[in-house]
């Protein structure tokens, strides 16, 4: 079964396209900079082996339609594509960031769900509207090829109440849903099944804590394969110190700088979300920028990087207290997989809890895998584990075609 993979994105629309039968990526690409004077297109066919072939042009992208069009017409190419027709690919999974409380699992579409969809946008402003954009562009394109919505709040929709729910007035929730949804729930998902797999266990009987560290950050316990507690929130802002969000920070600074320093809400909103994190602590939010800086000498990077991986340490302590029983702290996404002193120092206090990491296992082990780099007396297994959220959502639409889901 060859699956379509698209995440639609405001002003961008990444595709990958995965041969399901072995589970090998038959080409990717991405268009950016959607509906703006100067768009562009990179694609990849057969990427990471000999038949690779690569694709880019710069050119003028006026809406989504354009975009997947051109996604198409380069995966069907006569020299840069992987397929006669689009009639070889049997499903297209779409990634939806936010599925509020009304979706908990992936779901083919229709327009009861496309309208669900849309009911959610108030709580993703800034990302639903693409994803629908990438459905209904989908549907017109390749009318008879079946579409499933994936959702990232989706995974951590089995959460029990008292994770969930905010201590403010009961009608927040009831008429306005606030509560903490959680992202990343994709990447999430997979990783630990990664870990079970490690551990030779059923999902079912795996508790371990994913550590999602990139531009964003997020965290999340799992007993016996289900969520039970988030880093995230109503929005991608909450939890750990991230690249350019804040992460947890006291509610009543809103407060603060709206009387001291005249902000409005929205400029508060943009101060936390875009000009906070390490770009705030010390101006670089690429957590590289910031371990050549350390080098220098720079004591505010210093910092940075202290704080960032102190708010993991303590997200670490709080997640296994909820597990008690915890088998594998595993780390993820781009500065998870390869930044050992992250993990190094994230770990470092952790002693008493039996979370040992082993310096050297950390230091040289090979990329590209699951790897354990715990020493051999850890109560707790430290793992590293790449992740791959376009894979887990192609499974997931699979499974949903197949009635599996």
């Amino acid at each position: 079964m060859i699956i379509l993979v698209l995440n639609s994105g405001s002003s961008s629309v990444k595709y990958q396209l995965l041969d399901m039968r072995n589970r090998t990526l038959m080409a990717s690409g991405m268009a950016e900079r959607i509906g703006q004077s100067s768009g562009s297109i990179a694609h990849r066919s057969f990427p990471g082996t000999e038949r690779e072939r690569s694709f880019s042009r710069e050119q003028e992208i006026p809406d989504h339609a354009t975009a997947l069009d051109l996604a198409v017409k380069l995966i069907t190419d006569e020299k840069t594509g992987v397929i006669k027709d689009v009639s070889s690919i049997q499903g297209i999974g779409h990634r939806i960031v936010h599925g509020g409380e009304y979706f908990s699992a992936p779901t083919p579409v229709d327009d009861r769900v496309v309208e669900g969809i849309r009911a959610q946008i108030p709580l993703a402003p800034l990302h639903n509207p693409g994803g629908l954009a990438g459905i209904e562009t989908a549907q017109r394109l390749m009318p008879g090829i079946a579409n499933v919505a994936v959702f990232d709040t989706a995974f951590h929709q089995t959460m029990p109440e008292e994770a969930f729910r905010y201590a403010v007035p009961e009608w927040l929730y009831t008429e306005l849903k606030i509560r903490r949804y959680g992202f990343h729930g994709t990447s999430h998902l997979f990783v630990a099944k990664e870990c079970a797999r490690f551990l030779h266990k059923d999902l079912a009987q795996t508790s371990c804590i994913t550590v999602h560290l990139g531009n964003g950050c997020s965290m999340a316990a799992i007993r016996n394969g289900r969520c039970v507690d988030t880093s995230m929130g109503l929005t991608p802002l909450a939890g750990l110190v991230m690249g350019t969000r804040s992460g947890d920070v006291d509610p009543a600074l809103h407060a603060f700088l709206a009387e001291n320093k005249k902000l409005s809400i929205q400029e508060i909103d943009l101060l936390l979300n875009k000009q906070s994190g390490l770009l705030g602590l010390c101006g670089h939010s690429d957590m590289r920028d910031i371990h050549d800086r350390i080098a220098e000498g720079v004591e505010q990077a210093r910092l940075a990087l202290n704080i960032f991986c102190r708010r993991v340490t303590q997200y670490i302590g709080q997640y296994m207290a909820i597990l008690e029983n915890t088998q594998a702290i595993c780390f993820t996404a781009g500065i998870g997989e390869n930044d050992p002193r992250v993990r190094e120092l994230s770990c470092a206090t952790l002693g008493g809890l039996g979370v040992f990491l082993d310096r050297k296992r950390n230091l040289e082990a090979p990329r590209g895998r699951v790897r354990e780099i715990s020493t051999l007396q850890s109560r707790v297994k430290i793992l590293v584990i790449p992740t791959n959220e376009e894979l887990e959502i192609a499974v997931q639409t699979m499974q949903v075609l197949n009635g599996q889901s």
